[in-house]
């Protein structure tokens, strides 16, 4: 089934945000049209502490899907939802333990990554300590810690060790996080392998 009479799709997005990056994945791996709606984290000190968009999620974060007069939120609940509202091309392997599978590394980052970097805690963070608290090492940590992890599941894989046989596409890896600073920015390069 296509997206074609079955309703618009709406998504809440903000550019740079993990989580809406997951749903937009969805989207375009299924070959589903949608409108995006912009909500942007930072400016004005985030639009999505407006009354406007909090009437649409009261948690104040994106992605928000809206479809058939449904508003679905969380990233890992919209992508399950339109893999079963929409046919062609799953997300998920055909068989239960590749599910499993594919659902534990999802949720790796989805819950174990993402949560410790989020824009909302390094806010926290750096209003409780100040400078105390060095955010890009912050997130270089946590980010390394769960790609090590995730990289070493996918050794298995790759291997054949792990019965990851059905997971798509190919092997990723994330060897490295570091830090590089310019004039004007921090960044936090990841760097990952196939």
């Amino acid at each position: 089934m296509s997206s074609e009479g079955r309703g618009q799709l709406t998504l809440y997005s903000y550019w740079r945000s993990s989580a809406a990056y997951r749903v937009r994945i969805a989207l375009y791996l299924k070959k589903l049209r949608f409108k995006t709606i912009p909500v942007h984290l930072v400016k004005q000190g985030g639009e999505q502490h407006n009354e406007t968009f909090r009437s649409v999620n009261p948690q104040g974060l994106v992605p928000v899907l809206e479809h058939e007069g449904h508003v679905l939120t969380q990233s890992m609940a919209i992508c399950e939802y339109l893999d079963e509202c929409f046919e062609p091309y799953p997300l998920l392997p055909s068989n239960p333990t590749g599910r499993a599978r594919v659902r534990s590394l999802a949720l790796q980052v989805a819950c174990e990554i993402h949560p410790l970097n989020n824009l909302r805690v390094l806010k926290f963070l750096k209003g409780q300590y100040g400078e105390a608290v060095d955010s890009v090492e912050w997130m270089a940590h946590w980010m390394n810690e769960g790609f090590v992890a995730i990289e070493r599941q996918l050794n298995d894989r790759c291997s054949g060790q792990s019965g990851y046989d059905d997971v798509r596409p190919g092997c990723l890896s994330a060897s490295s996080c570091r830090r590089y600073t310019t004039q004007s920015a921090t960044v936090l390069k990841c760097q990952f392998s196939r």
